[in-house]
């Protein structure tokens, strides 16, 4: 009996890792000698660089860079496989949690740490970037990322600007002639779950600004200095970025990678499915096990346990989800490839027992479902 277990991390509980062991675990009680094959997995946002980092025993480089105000950090980056692939997460550098709530002022922040991270990994030999967008701090359209990278940035009178929200507006002029050559040699896909454009109504600063501490005002500003970047953008690398899609993802980071490398935007849970080869790891298999954190609406729109249930469909293999609770309306799941869906916490408990017993409880819920399923044989 082949079983696959292919979940997302438990946030603030369990790693994916230590959800495929839990697993595991409880399931050996039922079946010691079955075949598991453990693919931690992730959507391309929070969690991903350590997932895959798990699960092609890769390594996490530590690096100082500069945060969205501008203070040195230090932030992490996972080389993965056959360390020729680097997976960077801009909230790494740039990240909303980085910046403290009463103090967020989106028009000065700067994406310049994510820069120095992708330079890091060229000058380590890397020639595949995976870079994983959301979570950011900044609406600066990725110019502080292409400035780390050579990128000037001028003002009318032809002085070089600090490129931030607010100071896109001033940009007159941009310069590529310095933009490190390496990136036109390198693979770069970009995890990315949301097709908002740069400007306009659900652009970046529009959709995204506020959360990150921008009043309606700074919010007309930052959409007229994104719409001036992406328009100096379009004439100076001939191509198309206001409009397309994805490009206003993490405060139109999005845009900077379509404009100036090759990047190919994917959606978050292709990107890593596709990494892991999880498609090949499945075939054979008699059932397989995902889940996250908490099952939802949510869950059916790019979340791990769907990409994964996805794949499994292909080959008529049943899936089990399991997680620590469920919200309203979590039952669309069933219209979407997963068969059965369990939760973990096994009596009235509060969120901080629930988290310290994950483990365990997930571990009781796996051996559960086993002799479920042995009932269901007739065994």
């Amino acid at each position: 009996m082949k079983i696959v277990i292919a979940p997302d991390s438990f946030k603030e509980s369990l790693t994916a890792q230590q959800v495929c062991l839990a697993v595991e675990n409880g399931l050996k009680r039922v079946w010691p000698n079955a075949e598991y094959v453990s693919i931690p997995v992730a959507d391309g946002g929070e969690g991903t660089m350590q997932a895959l980092i798990d699960a092609t025993s890769g390594e996490k480089i530590q690096v100082r860079v500069k945060d969205p105000r501008g203070k040195t950090v230090e932030a992490s980056y996972g080389l993965v496989g056959n360390h020729r692939t680097a997976v960077i997460e801009v909230a790494e550098a740039c990240g909303l949690h980085l910046v403290p709530a009463p103090e967020r002022d989106t028009k000065s922040t700067s994406s310049y740490g994510v820069g120095q991270l992708i330079r890091h990994a060229l000058d380590s030999g890397i020639s595949r970037l995976i870079i994983g967008l959301g979570g950011s701090a900044t609406t600066d359209g990725g110019s502080g990322m292409l400035a780390a990278l050579g990128v000037k940035f001028l003002n009318e009178d032809g002085e070089e600007i600090e490129p931030c929200g607010a100071s896109m507006l001033n940009v007159h002029q941009i310069v590529t002639t310095e933009l490190d050559p390496r990136l036109a040699h390198c693979e770069i896909l970009v995890a990315c779950d949301v097709d908002n454009p740069l400007c306009g109504s659900t652009g970046a600063a529009a959709f995204f600004g506020p959360q990150k501490g921008a009043s309606s005002e700074d919010v007309l500003l930052l959409d007229k200095a994104l719409h001036q970047f992406g328009q100096l953008t379009e004439k100076v690398m001939q191509r198309s970025i206001i409009d397309s899609k994805g490009s206003g993802a993490a405060g139109g980071i999005g845009a900077a990678f379509l404009g100036y490398t090759n990047a190919t935007l994917q959606p978050g849970i292709d990107v890593v499915l596709t990494m892991l080869d999880v498609e090949t790891k499945m075939q054979g298999a008699h059932m397989v096990i995902t889940g996250e954190g908490k099952l939802d609406q949510q869950t059916a729109h790019g979340k791990a346990p769907v990409g994964v249930a996805k794949i499994a469909e292909k080959f008529d293999i049943p899936v089990v989800a399991v997680a620590g609770c469920t919200n309203d309306g979590y039952q669309v799941l069933y219209e979407h490839g997963i068969d059965a869906v369990f939760t973990c916490v096994p009596r009235a408990m509060s969120l901080s027992d629930a988290f310290s017993e994950a483990k365990t409880n997930l571990s009781n819920l796996a051996e559960n479902i086993a002799r479920t399923y042995q009932l269901a044989l007739g065994k």
